[in-house]
C-alpha cells in the first residue's frame, strides 16, 4: 500500500483538535498564521469547551518540538493562536489550558534566544496568572547588562530589558486587583519586583534613549521610551494601585535598595524615587510613607551624617508634596523624631564621636552634622506648613518646650542646642507655622505663659545670634497684616502715609493679652537695649517689634506705656552708671527718636508731632549721630566720645506729658518714668550672678536712699530663703497640732475663733444701723452730749412709695 494512502487513513482518524491545529500551521512560517482555519480553530473550542486543555497541551507539544529544531517562524504562529484562544475562550476549564500556556511561557523565558524571550513576555503580558518562577525571570531580564564600547547597552540587551519591564508591567496590571490570583504585595514578591524597577531607574545602568529594535525583535508597541522612562511608568502604576495595607510592602524595598547602593549620600535619586512615591500614591496614605522615613531616620541614628542628612531631606520634600493635614494622627510624633535627630547631631558634634553599631567608635565631621542640623530644621518648618492651621499653636508649644532651660543645661553651647532651637522656632514663623490665625490671640493664657516665658528668657541670653532669633520670632508672630517688611531699616520717615501700613482696631482679645503679658514684653525690649554685644541688626528689630506692637496690639494704655519706654531708653543711653560703649549709646538715642516720630503720625496729636519734629530737627543740624541715617549704616558716623547731650536735643517727658495730656492722654500715667521690674526669670537666664542681680533690684526699689554694704546684700540673700522656712515651719506646726492635739483643745481654739468672729460681727452689725428722721431731732443726754434713739432697720417705719 503506498505510504501517502496510509498517511491519508490515518490523518483522517487523527482527532479534530489536532487536525484543527495542524491547519492553521502553513506550509511557509513567513506567511504568517492562516487565518481562515484559526477561526475554526476558535469555533471547536467555543463550541467544546472540554477539549480546551487538550489543545492547549497539543500546541505546547508543537512549540517545544519547534525550539528544539529552531524553527522560530512556527513558535510565534503557536503563540499567536494560543493569545488567540486565550483572549476568546472563558469557560471553566480555562485554567487547565493557562496550564499549558504557562509552559510554553516558560520554556521562551528560559530559552537563550533574546527574540524568544521577548515573545514569551509579550505574550504574558496578554493574560498572565502569577507564578514565583515568571517573577523570577521577568526580574533577572530587567536586570540584563551586557554593555558596548561606548559603555551603552547592545541592542539586544536594551530589548530584552525593555520586555522584562513590560513583564513586570503586565504582572501589576493582572494579578494586583485579581482576587483568585496569588497576592503581589506579599513582601516576597514585593521584595523581586520594586528592587529590579529601581534599578533601571538609577543613572548609568545603561539607561541611554530610543534604541531602533532589529526586526528579530517582535516587541509590541510603537512608544519611543527608554528603560527609564517605562519603568517610571510602570513603578507609578504599581504604587497608584496600592491599598492602605500595602503601601508599607511597597516602600520597605525601596529603602532597602537605597541602602544596600548607599543611594541616600547622593540624594538626587532617593529625592527622585520618593517624588514618584508621593504623586503616585493615594494622597491618604502619605502620611504612611513620611512614617515609614522616620522611622527608617530613627534605625538610622548611628550611620554617617551624610546618610542621615540624605533621609532628612527625602523627608523634606515628601512634606513638600504631600497634602494638607496628611502628615497623620501622629503630629508630634513627627516633630519629636527631628527634634531627637536633631539633639542627637549636638550630641555628636560635642563629643566628635559615636558609637557605631557595625564599625565601633567613628570620628564624626562638623560640617556633616551642621548641614545634617540644617536639613531637620528646613524639614519641621515644612513639615509644619502642611499642618492643619488648628494643629500649628500645639506645635509651636511642643517645640518650645523641648528647649532647654537656660541655667538648667550648663554644659549646653549656647550656640549649640540652645541656637538650633530658635533657628527652629524662627524658620517655623518664617514658612508660615502660624497663618491666617493670631497665634497670641487664639491661644489659651496658660499655653501663651509657656509659651511666653521660655522663649523670652532666651531674649536675655549672653549670646547676641540667639538674642537676634528670639526677636525675629516675635515680630513674626505678632505681624498680622504682612506689615513687617516695611521696617526693616530704621529711618526718621517724615510722612508714614508712604509705608501703606494696614492697621485695624484693636480688639478685646488683643486688650486681654496686652493687660497680662505687656509688662514683659516692655521689660525685656528694655533689658535688650542695655545688652552691649547688641549690634544693628538688633536695634532693626527692637524698632520693628515696638512697630508692629502700635500696630496690632495698641490701645490708649499700650500707646502711653510705649511712649513712656521709649523716653526711658533715652534715659537709659544717658545713665552714667551704665557700661555701654557709644555706638550702642547712640543707637539707643537713635532707637528712641525714630519709634516716637512713628508713635507720634500714629497718634495724630500736632502738638506731639511737633514737639519729635523740633528735636529731631536740632539733632540733623548739632548731633546727626543720635539719628538712624547716621548710626545704622555700614560705616557708622559716631564721635570717639559721646558727651552726654543736654537740652534741645532730648525729649522732654514733661513736655511729652503736656502735648498729650491736652488730647485726653492719661497724664500721671505719662508724667511716672518708666522702671522695668526685675524677676527671678531674669536671674536664671542672664549670665549675671545672683548678687549682682540683687544689686540691680536693690538700686531699683531703694533709689540710692541708704548705703549698700556687704551686710545688706547678704541680708537681702538670705531674708527670702529665711521667710520660706518660717513659713514652712509654721504650716508644719499647725499640721502637726491637728493631728496630735486632743479633740477638746481643738473644739476650744475653734469655739474660741467662733466666738471672735460672732463679737466682729455683732460690732459690724451695730455700726450698720442707723435711726429713722425724727421730728424732734436729736435727743440730749447728760453733759450736753447728743445722743441718737438707736432702732433696729427692721423696725424702721418706710412710707408706702418706698416699699414694694
Amino acid at each position: 500500500v503506498p505510504s501517502g494512502v496510509c498517511g491519508c487513513c490515518c490523518g483522517a482518524f487523527r482527532p479534530r483538535y489536532k487536525r484543527l491545529v495542524d491547519n492553521i500551521f502553513p506550509e511557509d512560517p513567513e506567511d504568517g498564521l492562516v487565518k481562515a482555519n484559526m477561526e475554526k480553530l476558535t469555533f471547536y473550542a467555543l463550541s467544546a469547551p472540554e477539549k480546551l486543555d487538550r489543545i492547549g497541551a497539543y500546541l505546547s507539544e508543537r512549540l517545544s518540538r519547534d525550539v528544539a529544531r529552531h524553527r522560530y517562524g512556527y513558535v510565534c504562529i503557536a503563540m499567536e493562536a494560543l493569545d488567540q484562544l486565550l483572549m476568546a475562550c472563558h469557560c471553566q476549564s480555562i485554567n487547565l489550558f493557562v496550564e499549558s500556556f504557562l509552559k510554553m511561557v516558560r520554556k521562551l523565558l528560559e530559552s537563550d534566544k533574546p527574540n524568544l524571550q521577548i515573545l514569551g513576555t509579550n505574550s504574558k503580558m496578554k493574560f498572565i496568572t502569577y507564578e514565583d518562577l515568571l517573577v523570577d525571570h521577568q526580574t533577572s531580564i530587567c536586570s540584563k547588562c551586557n554593555f558596548n564600547a561606548g559603555n551603552f547597552l547592545s541592542t539586544e540587551s536594551f530589548w530584552i530589558r525593555m520586555a522584562g519591564i513590560k513583564g513586570l508591567q503586565g504582572v501589576v496590571r493582572k494579578t494586583v486587583n485579581d482576587e483568585l490570583q496569588a497576592n503581589i504585595w506579599d513582601p516576597q514578591h514585593m521584595d523581586k519586583i520594586v528592587p529590579s524597577l529601581l534599578f533601571n531607574l538609577q543613572p548609568g545602568e545603561g539607561n541611554q534613549t530610543w534604541i531602533s529594535p532589529p526586526l528579530c525583535f517582535l516587541l509590541e508597541g510603537k512608544e519611543k521610551e527608554s528603560p527609564a522612562e517605562l519603568t517610571e511608568r510602570c513603578f507609578r502604576e504599581l504604587l497608584g494601585r496600592a491599598a492602605y495595607g500595602n503601601i508599607k510592602n511597597a516602600v520597605t524595598p525601596v529603602l532597602m535598595h537605597l541602602d544596600n547602593h548607599s543611594l541616600w549620600e547622593g540624594k538626587t535619586f532617593a529625592v527622585r524615587c520618593f517624588k514618584i512615591i508621593m504623586y503616585s500614591i493615594q494622597s491618604q496614605h502619605s502620611h504612611l510613607v513620611i512614617q515609614q522615613l522616620l522611622g527608617h531616620l530613627d534605625a538610622n541614628s548611628k550611620t554617617s551624617a551624610t546618610v542621615r542628612a540624605g533621609i532628612v531631606e527625602v523627608l523634606l520634600e515628601a512634606a513638600a508634596i504631600a497634602a494638607s493635614g496628611s502628615v497623620g494622627p501622629t503630629v508630634l510624633e513627627v516633630f519629636n523624631t527631628l527634634l531627637r535627630q536633631l539633639k542627637l547631631s549636638v550630641d555628636y558634634e560635642l563629643t566628635g564621636s559615636y558609637d557605631c553599631t557595625t564599625m565601633g567608635t567613628k570620628t564624626i565631621k562638623e560640617h556633616e552634622e551642621r548641614q545634617l542640623q540644617e536639613a531637620v530644621i528646613m524639614t519641621i518648618g515644612s513639615f509644619a506648613n502642611t499642618l492643619p492651621t488648628y494643629q500649628r499653636s500645639e506645635v509651636m508649644l511642643f517645640i518650645m518646650g523641648k528647649i532647654p532651660i537656660p541655667g538648667m543645661h550648663p554644659t549646653l553651647q549656647p550656640t549649640g542646642t540652645y541656637g538650633l532651637f530658635m533657628e527652629i522656632c524662627r524658620n517655623c514663623t518664617r514658612t508660615r507655622l502660624l497663618p491666617d490665625t493670631t497665634f497670641f490671640v487664639n491661644t489659651d493664657s496658660a499655653s501663651i505663659v509657656s509659651f511666653l516665658d521660655p522663649l523670652l528668657s532666651f531674649a536675655l541670653l549672653e549670646d547676641a545670634h540667639i538674642r537676634l532669633l528670639v526677636l525675629e520670632i516675635l515680630v513674626s508672630l505678632i505681624d498680622r497684616h504682612d506689615n513687617l517688611p516695611k521696617f526693616s531699616t530704621i529711618s526718621i520717615i517724615s510722612d508714614i502715609s508712604v509705608l501703606k501700613l494696614k492697621m485695624e482696631k484693636c480688639s478685646r482679645q488683643d486688650n486681654l493679652f496686652m493687660k497680662k503679658h505687656a509688662q514683659q514684653l516692655y521689660r525685656h525690649i528694655y533689658l535688650s537695649c542695655k545688652e552691649q554685644s547688641s549690634m544693628q541688626p538688633h536695634f532693626e528689630m527692637l524698632y520693628t517689634l515696638l512697630a508692629l506692637i502700635s500696630m496690632e496690639l495698641a490701645n490708649e494704655e499700650v500707646v502711653v506705656d510705649l511712649i513712656r519706654l521709649a523716653l526711658a531708653l533715652q534715659d537709659l543711653a544717658l545713665a552714667s552708671e551704665e557700661t555701654l560703649p557709644v555706638y550702642n549709646r547712640c543707637a539707643v538715642h537713635a532707637l528712641s527718636a525714630a519709634y516716637l516720630n512713628l508713635i507720634c503720625q500714629l497718634t495724630t496729636v500736632p502738638t506731639f508731632c511737633q514737639h519729635v519734629h523740633e528735636v529731631i530737627e536740632v539733632r540733623q543740624k548739632d548731633c546727626p549721630f543720635l539719628l538712624p541715617e547716621d548710626i545704622f549704616i555700614e560705616d557708622p558716623k559716631i564721635p570717639e566720645v559721646l558727651e552726654k547731650p543736654e537740652g534741645e536735643v532730648l525729649f522732654q517727658q514733661a513736655k511729652v506729658t503736656e502735648v498729650l495730656g491736652g488730647s485726653g492722654f492719661n497724664t500721671e500715667r505719662l508724667a511716672t518714668p518708666y522702671i522695668p521690674q526685675f524677676t527671678d526669670e531674669d536671674r536664671l537666664s542672664k549670665r549675671k550672678s545672683i548678687g549682682e542681680t540683687i544689686s540691680l533690684q536693690v538700686e531699683v526699689e531703694s533709689r540710692n536712699t541708704e548705703e549698700i554694704t556687704f551686710e545688706a546684700l547678704k541680708n537681702a540673700i538670705v531674708d527670702t530663703v529665711g521667710m520660706e522656712e518660717q513659713e514652712r515651719a509654721r504650716r508644719r506646726q499647725v499640721v502637726e497640732k491637728f493631728q496630735k492635739a486632743p479633740f477638746e483643745e481643738i473644739a476650744a481654739h475653734c469655739g474660741a475663733r467662733a466666738t471672735m468672729l460672732q463679737s466682729k460681727l455683732s460690732q459690724i452689725f451695730e455700726i450698720t444701723i442707723r435711726p429713722p428722721p425724727s421730728p424732734s431731732g436729736t435727743i440730749t443726754a447728760g453733759y450736753g452730749q447728743t445722743q441718737s434713739r438707736s432702732v433696729p432697720v427692721y423696725e424702721m417705719k418706710f412710707p408706702d412709695l418706698c416699699v414694694y
